[in-house]
Order: C-alpha cells, then structure tokens, then sequence
C-alpha cells in the first residue's frame, strides 16, 4: 500500500508545531524537559488528535477519509519522520539489509548481507527534503546538535537502530548518504566462530588476550567488520570493569546491554559552533578519558592525531585497551600510525613514534573482506593475520603468530612470546573455545 507522502508530510508539520509550543509552554513555566520517552508518547497522543481533525475534514468536505489501515501507515510515517529515519526506516527495518547508498533523494542503492545489490524506491521527493531529513538525524541523533548546510557540508552520526549514516552536501551534484547498517550489536566471539570469521583458537586466543589486558589494535579496510570486531572483543571484557569510549560519532552503543557493560562512559568528539568555537577533539577526549578512573579505554576508529594521545595511554598503565585503525595488513598498521604521528600537533618523528608502538601495542588483529564469488558473491569478513610486537630496534619488531592459512583465514603460524600470559588466563594452543574460555 502506497502511502501519500505528501499528507505524511504536512500531518507532520502540524505535529512538530505542537510538540514545539509545548517544549516553549514548559520552558516558560519553569517546567522539566520531558523525556525522550514522555515526548514520543505525548507525540503519538498528538498524532491521534491530528489523524482524527484530518478524517473530521474530509467527511465534512464529502470526501471518504482513511481506513483504518491507511490511518495506522500515515500514522507510522509521521512518527517515523518525527522521531525516526522518515522514508528510510522501512530499509532500517530489513535486517537483511546491509548498506544503502544514496546519491540523491530519487538514487538509493542497496546491498544485503547474501551480495544482492538492488535499487530501492525514493526515500525523499526532493533533494531538499532529504537535506531536511538529514538536519532532523542531526540535530537528535547525538549527544549533541550536528548541523548539515552550506557551513558544514559534512556528517557523521550514528542513527537510532546503530547504524552509521555518513553525508555529504555542496561538494557533489546532489547531496549524498551511505548508510552501514550495524546488524551485531551484541555480539560475541562464539557467534565469530558460528559465522566462520574466526577458528575456535582464535577466539580462544583474542578472549585470553582481552582477559589479560592486552592493548590490542585492529585493522582493515572499510567495511571490513573491525567494529564488529572490536565489540566481540570488548563483550569479553567482565562487567565489573569501567569502560570509557571515545568515538568521533556514537556507534560501540556498549552501554545499552547494562547485564554485559554496567559501567560505561561515552565519550563523542564536539564539532565547533558555527563561530569555529567549542570544539572537543578526540585527543582531548582520549586525555580526559585517563581521569575518569577507567578500567580500560576504548578508542572506536583511529583517524588522525589522537593517535599519539592514545598510545601515550597505553604505554602508562591502562592496559587492555582496545581500537581500530584502517590498514590494507597487520605490518601496514605501524607505518599507518607513524603517518599519523607526524602529522600530530607533536609532530613525532618516525623513530619516536616506533618506540611508543613498541611500548604500547601488543597484538595488532587484522580483518579481511573478500567476495566469496563461489557461494554467489556473498561477501565474507574474516580475521586474516595476527600479529604480536616483540620489540625495537630500529624498527617494530613483530611475529605473525597467526597467518593466513587455506581460505584466507588465519592459523597458528608462529609462537606467542607471551604465552605464560595467556596461559594463565587459560589459554593453551588448539583449545577449543566452546569449552568454555570465555
């Protein structure tokens, strides 16, 4: 059933008008703010009102108003373009959904989790209106209001359900989306096992790596699965520990499983206010993590200068921390972070950065993607490399304790220098994880 986009949208103008009178009426009368909860109840009482005025009109004009059904559709894409994703949300609804790509509001490009590819209709009328709709996601979605207009062409955020909407306006013809849907939020290494992205040892190994407070990087390209990664990792973490995060736009979302993470502070980089003032850096984010008595710190993605911040980190007494960086091999990481270092406000040489690594990394993960053209293009995540730093000199000494083996996937290919570690968390070479290290 085909909704009429154009009622949605003007029904929702009226709704918006009243939810804002009463946040002014409130504000006036010295009242509390109301919750998100409060307002998205107080918004469906609001949207009753106005489908019943709507229906009153049309009877009255000798028209035939919605059926039920109708009504409940109308009512949905209201809240939706209120409160959710507008137009995109029954796309967010598909869990078999993996990307969509938007280059302009009428090009939506989709691929799922099996490989298909498939256009899918319009999710704005206009171009204007998907600009709009993109305004609404950043002005709710964060812990702060993000704005997308000519001064700030660029957006990053993390939508309602977790996932990653990245866009772009003014530097392209028509303004452009590319949504990664976050289809694991609560995962853990077993379900890795389970889905072939990692052997039974290697989860083993990884869980016993993060039981011991080994400061672990992982690495790979985009779309790679390194966040997956990262939180099946950080799920093996006790949930006596306080973790502190720091990400550029909310995405771990490690604090919404309070039975895994009670503990959790979130951290998200400030962008500057439209006079260039009130900026919050991730690297002042990573150095104020250090005082907020954390267990561990958890940097999302490494991107630029924080870099030197959080190898500091690491090197002094925080072990057992945990991020990702982008990286074609798990050798690549250490010239990756080494270019990030001198570019820093530290401007750190080559050879000081090679002594922080050192000091600071233990296992580098790496994370492969391939098309798996024999199962019909399915694309297939794996952990390809394990690398273990050993030292300096010179440069980062490492070994390949796990290296690609047949299919890709990585097997045990070198010893663990820290083994006695590990082992006393009990960890031994070709232990099945399903007995039980977890």
């Amino acid at each position: 059933m085909a909704v009429d986009q154009g009622l949605v949208r003007r029904l929702r103008e009226e709704v918006a008008d009243t939810l804002a009178r009463q946040r002014r009426d409130d504000a006036a009368a010295g009242s509390p703010a109301m919750s998100a909860q409060d307002e998205r109840q107080f918004a469906r009482a609001v949207i009753n009102r106005v489908l019943d005025a709507h229906a009153r009109a049309e009877i009255a004009a000798g028209r035939t108003p919605l059926a039920p059904l109708e009504e409940e559709e109308v009512a949905g894409g209201i809240h939706a373009a209120l409160f959710g994703v507008g137009r995109l949300q029954p796309l967010l609804d598909d869990r078999d959904v993996e990307n969509i790509d938007i280059n302009g509001c009428d090009r939506v490009f989709v691929q799922y989790s099996d490989g298909r590819e498939a256009v899918a209709p319009p999710v704005a009328e206009t171009d204007d209106e998907l600009v709009e709709l993109i305004q609404v996601l950043g002005a709710y979605s964060g812990l702060t209001s993000r704005p997308f207009d000519s001064a700030n062409p660029q957006l990053d955020i993390r939508l309602p359900d977790g996932s990653r909407m990245s866009a772009v306006m003014d530097v392209c013809a028509r303004p452009s989306v590319s949504i990664r849907r976050s289809r694991l939020s609560r995962v853990h290494l077993d379900d890795l096992v389970r889905f072939g992205s990692v052997t039974p040892d290697i989860a083993a190994f990884l869980s016993a790596a993060v039981a011991a407070r080994k400061n672990i990087m992982i690495a790979g390209a985009t779309n790679a699965g390194k966040t997956t990664m990262l939180r099946a990792l950080a799920n093996e973490i006790g949930p006596h520990e306080r973790l502190i995060t720091v990400e550029r736009a909310l995405e771990l979302g490690l604090g919404e499983f309070a039975d895994l993470h009670p503990n959790v502070v979130a951290f998200e980089e400030r962008l500057p206010n439209s006079e260039g003032n009130g900026a919050i850096t991730m690297a002042e984010l990573v150095r104020r993590s250090l005082r907020m008595n954390p267990s561990r710190v958890i940097v999302g993605e490494v991107l630029g200068d924080e870099i030197v911040t959080m190898l500091n980190a690491m090197s002094q007494g925080n072990d057992g921390s945990l991020s990702t960086i982008h990286a074609n091999s798990s050798i690549e990481v250490f010239n990756r972070i080494s270019t990030y270092a001198i570019q820093s406000a530290e401007r750190l040489p080559v050879d000081a950065t090679m002594m922080l690594i050192a000091g600071a990394i233990d296992f580098v993960v790496f994370v492969q993607k391939q098309n798996d053209y024999a199962s019909g293009g399915r694309l297939r995540r794996y952990v390809a490399s394990i690398r273990e730093v050993n030292g300096i000199d010179g440069r980062v000494l490492s070994s390949e304790v796990f290296a690609p083996g047949p299919g890709g996937i990585a097997v045990p290919a070198a010893p663990v220098a820290c083994i006695d570690e590990l082992a006393a968390v009990g960890y031994s070479p070709g232990y099945a994880f399903a007995q039980g290290v977890r």
